[in-house]
């Protein structure tokens, strides 16, 4: 399914031969994130990532990053995340060469010019001030900050308008000069091509370099606050509802993301046939996990009308109860089981998919499942562990919420926060 070559002081080349498959996915996996900031240097690493398009050594102008991958009728794009950015093309696996160059020039000669980060500075602060704007979206960030406190899991990964206009061109040069180097970096590949051209093609354009490991600050242990509500007159309530989760590679990892799709992942989980097809309270209502280093959160989002707060927030505790208190029933689990099993052999058809699924493995699990491992990991859960894994989830101290939206009386809303 997939080959993995480590180079001397340099990235980690992993990459998976799609037979006949027309596209080419790459992605670099640069191992920082928004968690190693400083509160006063917050949105460091999301402002790194945007810089890198405005121009390259070979490349020296936005437009021409651009044409050089939408020229051959690819895309590219770059994301960062708490402890990752990455930077993807996909184009025709012809042009293979092309989009290690072009991912090459992106991360590790971008030219950092003055006027261009002047210039990205306020597109960012628009696009923090849109981000805000958006009570669906901004939401996660209220229910983190509410979590996680004064902390980098609780802070934007954009960062603040005050931090973000007081970074300097040192700043971004100095964070790139120690962060953006080889040994830093995990590259994947996923197309018609072979781990042997994968690997000189990385060779070639990424050598070699050491780069800082960035470190990160431990997680809270639980909700710093139980509740967090934000006053707006919108459409509707958005509410966030969680509790601690596991951290990354813990044993109980497929335990729980059976258990999430048991409770909130799809139109036949628990929470949506409850929530909005009987009891008619929220259209969308779902729920997720998020694992870090050391920590992890499951989480509930719906969006309500405000007077439906309440009761929408005690069916979804009603059904935490339910999970912790009866096991699930042998068919709910197998259904669960093939959904989550499907879902994924799905998304492997697709190349960026494989290039994302075997990139973010080697870069956060070093190491890569087979597609056996999964089926077999999947395969060992049964509904006891789910039950036995709730009972130790679901605890009324570990609860926190966040709520936007008109008419919040917080009063109540503290007051439905209890397990059955």
């Amino acid at each position: 399914m997939f080959e993995r070559t480590a180079l001397p002081d340099g990235p980690r080349v992993i990459s998976a031969r799609l037979p006949g498959m027309r596209s080419l996915s790459a992605a670099v996996y640069v191992m920082v994130g928004s968690r190693g900031e400083s509160r006063a240097k917050s949105g460091l690493a999301h402002f790194m990532e945007h810089i890198t398009f405005k121009g390259t050594q070979r490349l020296p102008s936005t437009r021409e990053v651009s044409d050089a991958i939408e020229g051959v009728g690819g895309s590219s794009n770059a994301a960062t995340d708490r402890e990752t950015t990455v930077y993807w093309v996909r184009l025709p696996v012809r042009e293979a060469e092309l989009g290690i160059d072009v991912l090459s020039e992106l991360t590790l000669r971008p030219l950092l010019r003055r006027e261009d980060i002047a210039h990205e500075r306020e597109i960012i602060v628009d696009e923090i001030r849109s981000y805000r704007d958006d009570p669906a979206q901004f939401i996660y960030n209220v229910w983190d900050e509410a979590f996680f406190g004064d902390t980098p899991l609780g802070w934007e990964i954009a960062g603040d308008e005050e931090s973000v206009r007081s970074l300097t061109d040192h700043d971004i040069r100095d964070f790139w000069a120690g962060a953006y180097r080889p040994s830093n970096m995990v590259i994947s590949l996923a197309g018609d091509l072979s781990h042997e051209d994968a690997v000189a093609l990385v060779q070639d354009r990424f050598g070699h370099g050491d780069g800082e490991v960035q470190t990160y600050p431990p997680a809270p242990p639980g909700p710093v606050e139980r509740m967090r509500l934000e006053h707006r007159h919108t459409a509707q309530a958005h509410v966030a509802l969680g509790v601690p989760g596991l951290p990354r590679d813990h044993a109980d990892q497929w335990t729980l993301d059976l258990l999430n799709t048991v409770l909130g992942d799809g139109t036949s989980s628990r929470l949506f046939m409850r929530i909005r097809e009987d009891e008619g309270l929220a259209y969308d209502v779902h729920s997720f996990q998020t694992d870090y280093a050391d920590t992890g959160i499951l989480q509930v989002y719906m969006g309500v009308d405000a007077d439906d707060v309440v009761p929408a927030m005690r069916g979804v505790l009603a059904e935490l109860s339910r999970l912790r208190d009866e096991p699930v029933p042998p068919a709910e689990l197998e259904r669960a089981r093939n959904y989550t099993l499907g879902r994924l052999e799905l998304r492997l058809e697709e190349s960026r998919s494989m290039a994302s699924f075997l990139g973010s493995q080697e870069a956060l699990h070093d190491r890569v499942m087979t597609m056996d491992e999964v089926i077999e990991a999947l395969r060992k859960v049964s509904s006891d562990d789910i039950q036995a894994l709730a009972d130790r989830l679901f605890r009324e101290e570990a609860l926190c919420a966040a709520v936007i939206g008109p008419n919040l009386e917080s009063g109540s809303l503290e007051g439905a926060l209890r397990l059955p």
